[in-house]
């Protein structure tokens, strides 16, 4: 999402900066970047200063940092609810990097929810383990002549 906010906040600026208008975005990208608690006194006065505009990167940056709420959920149903209600959100703000991010979560929705499914449940230790030992050997195997040879490695 930092991606999208960044596109959207340069896009903006050199928009801004072409019509002539005062370049209200300039030095403000770690304002909008960073977690709010993380910011220092005088970025977190610089943001609360943009927030009075009404610019697609103030819309974005309200957007990310809505997002954050979905990983507060236990249920996955109200999780649920509550990626449908951001994804609609995002989908009528009009502004395409965040719509990008929003048609691949409406899309793998299922498969997000079982991470609520499975929360304290389920862990995929193993799994990464299993994934880095075959990596492993696959970097190991770039000198063999054969894949059989790789195929036993593995």
């Amino acid at each position: 999402m930092n991606t999208a906010l960044d596109q959207v906040c340069a896009g903006e600026a050199r928009w801004l900066a072409r019509d002539g208008y005062e370049p209200l975005l300039k030095k403000t990208r770690w304002c909008v970047l960073k977690h709010r608690a993380n910011l220092t006194g005088q970025r977190r006065f610089r943001l609360l200063d943009l927030l009075r505009y009404n610019l697609q990167t103030i819309w974005a940056y309200l957007l990310k940092e809505g997002f954050q709420q979905f990983w507060e959920y236990e249920s996955p149903s109200w999780a649920g609810k509550f990626l449908d209600e951001w994804c609609c959100q995002v989908m009528r703000s009009r502004i395409e990097p965040m719509k990008k991010i929003a048609r691949p979560l409406r899309s793998r929705r299922a498969l997000i929810l079982n991470y609520f499914r499975a929360r304290k449940r389920l862990s995929s230790g193993a799994v990464e383990g299993l994934n880095n030992k075959a990596k492993l050997a696959m970097r190991k195997s770039y000198g063999f002549r054969t894949f059989h040879v790789t195929e036993t490695a593995l």
